[in-house]
């Protein structure tokens, strides 16, 4: 009997190398928990429209906090928290 595998947005084949999750991963996750997740928001996207502005600049303020809250990831450039707010254009 094999061993029953982890989601993919949990593992490395979910993940995006640049940061956060690629489409795999986010389909995994919705099949997982029923939330749905939206791919990043760039500086680009979001000059032409409010509303992911909007998004983006949230997402920035609490990955800010994380960064306060976790010193260690925040020194370390390879960490998941500064890709993903690289993905994001913080």
């Amino acid at each position: 009997m094999a061993a029953k595998k982890s989601p993919a947005w949990t593992r490395k084949e979910g993940q995006n190398p640049k940061g956060g999750l690629n489409a795999k991963g986010r389909a995994s996750y919705k099949a997982q928990t029923g939330g749905t997740l939206k791919p990043p928001v760039t500086a680009k996207a979001a000059k032409k429209s409010p509303t992911k502005a909007k998004r983006r600049n949230s997402y920035c303020a609490r990955s800010a906090g994380q960064a306060k809250m976790f010193p260690k990831a925040a020194a370390d450039p390879n960490s998941r928290l500064n890709k993903a707010r690289r993905a994001w254009n913080c």
